[in-house]
């Protein structure tokens, strides 16, 4: 028999999915991607959660948690759940004979405090604890607990952190008017963030997730505003200067930004502080140039310009010097998001009358890959914390919806059934 962490090498290092851990090894390992359209998804069990007063007795609201906890899971992209997607109702069946690789036994206690938890990750080849929690909080903490949880078994198996715990800004058209929201990844934590009963869009969030801009129309021009989301009225303008003002990219360590500004006409990328001080003007009419994007780096930006006549995707210094054009194919290429990573960036492109996304090494000279193919338009793409996956808006005749797709086209998948029409989504841990 071998032990649990050969056990979990068969999903994440190996030569091939389809061989037994028996087959190799140690020396023989190498690094699989859990995206990789090859790798077979981890079967998971989430059985009802008990209740630490009545354990033999079952109740809707384990099964709730235990919902709640396999959707988050299997967010991810990498957990196929055992059960058709209910969870089972014992926690003592045989695991082996179900199916699962791994599974997650969960147990709370209600009380007039909040709260508690015990939760456990079992590995069911080697029967062993991976790992277990135990969590306290308040009945508003319930949710972020299970995510936390959620986090740490994508790090127990993977080696990187989940993203469960991350939060989603996006604009929506709800109340009549298009305003800014935030969302957890399960669409269970909606907040509406402006109020301002006009036109809001392009939300960004600066790095470290605390603020957030965002450009509305509603004092009669395309104004650029922060605010605080810690508290509820802390918005301040950050730049009105005659014209657009718009969708700042911040740096890495949240200190300066560059956004376009169209004060002398044309729309150029000016490089600003984070009081809205213009420091440098990065771009100088050669063209339109719109949409920066921020290397992980912080040495260059990704930007689109149509100064060879028609939205193409270029690629720069941070000086502005040494401007190389990224795409060549497809009449409109648009909207690019530079990866977490640094690997790659994905952007929209017009193919046979609708927008689909693609991603590219920001490298010249290497053609993009293809991410989705479906009918309808794929517009405003953004990357997961975890740059494993890609948000975008999909957009199918007057109908606008948030969908999000892992990076090597799989797992498709539309992620909130909020009314309305949702769009320029934006993600951050």
């Amino acid at each position: 028999m071998y032990t649990v962490k050969a056990f979990i090498t068969l999903f994440l290092f190996a030569v091939c999915s389809l061989l037994l851990p028996e087959q190799f090894q140690a020396q023989d390992m190498v690094y699989l991607d859990i995206t990789s359209p090859e790798t077979r998804k981890i079967n998971i069990a989430v059985p009802w959660f008990t209740n630490l007063e009545h354990p033999d007795s079952p109740q809707s609201f384990g099964k709730d948690l235990a919902k709640d906890l396999s959707r988050a899971l299997t967010f991810h992209g990498i957990f196929a759940l055992v059960g058709d997607g209910e969870p089972p109702k014992s926690q003592k069946l045989d695991w082996k004979a179900q199916g699962a690789d791994f599974v997650v036994l969960g147990a709370y206690g209600l009380s007039a405090r909040g709260i508690e938890f015990e939760l456990r990750l079992l590995d069911v080849a080697g029967g062993d604890m991976l790992m277990g929690k135990r969590y306290n909080g308040n009945r508003e903490q319930q949710q972020n607990i299970l995510y936390k949880f959620t986090d740490a078994v994508i790090e127990e198996l993977t080696g990187v952190p989940g993203i469960a715990n991350s939060r989603i800004a996006f604009v929506s058209d709800k109340t009549g008017h298009k305003e800014v929201y935030l969302t957890d990844i399960l669409g269970k934590k909606e907040r509406q963030v402006t109020r301002h009963r006009n036109l809001a869009i392009s939300p960004r969030f600066v790095p470290g997730g605390s603020y957030l801009t965002y450009t509305s129309y509603h004092a009669g021009n395309q104004n650029l505003y922060i605010t605080d989301l810690r508290q509820s009225r802390s918005t301040r303008p950050l730049s009105r200067r005659k014209g657009m003002n718009l969708a700042p990219a911040w740096s890495p360590d949240g200190d300066k930004m560059v956004l376009t500004l169209s004060k002398d006409g044309n729309p150029d990328l000016f490089l600003m502080d984070r009081k809205g001080k213009i420091l440098k003007q990065l771009t100088r009419r050669s063209g339109i140039n719109v949409s920066p994007s921020w290397s992980p780096d912080g040495k260059k930006l990704a930007f689109v310009s149509d100064r060879s006549g028609t939205p193409q995707i270029y690629i720069m210094d941070l000086a502005g010097s040494n401007v190389q054009r990224l795409t060549f194919k497809g009449s409109e290429n648009a909207e690019p998001s530079w990866s977490p990573k640094g690997d790659l960036i994905a952007y929209s492109s017009l193919v046979n009358g609708s927008y689909q996304i693609f991603t590219t090494p920001p490298k010249p000279g290497i053609t993009p890959v293809q991410v989705t193919r479906d009918s309808g338009h794929h517009e405003s793409p953004a990357w997961s914390p975890d740059g494993k996956q890609i948000i975008f808006s999909l957009r199918k005749g007057s109908e606008q919806k948030l969908y999000a797709i892992l990076k090597n086209g799989s797992y498709q998948r539309r992620l909130f059934d909020f009314p309305g029409n949702q769009t320029y989504p934006r993600w951050v841990r």
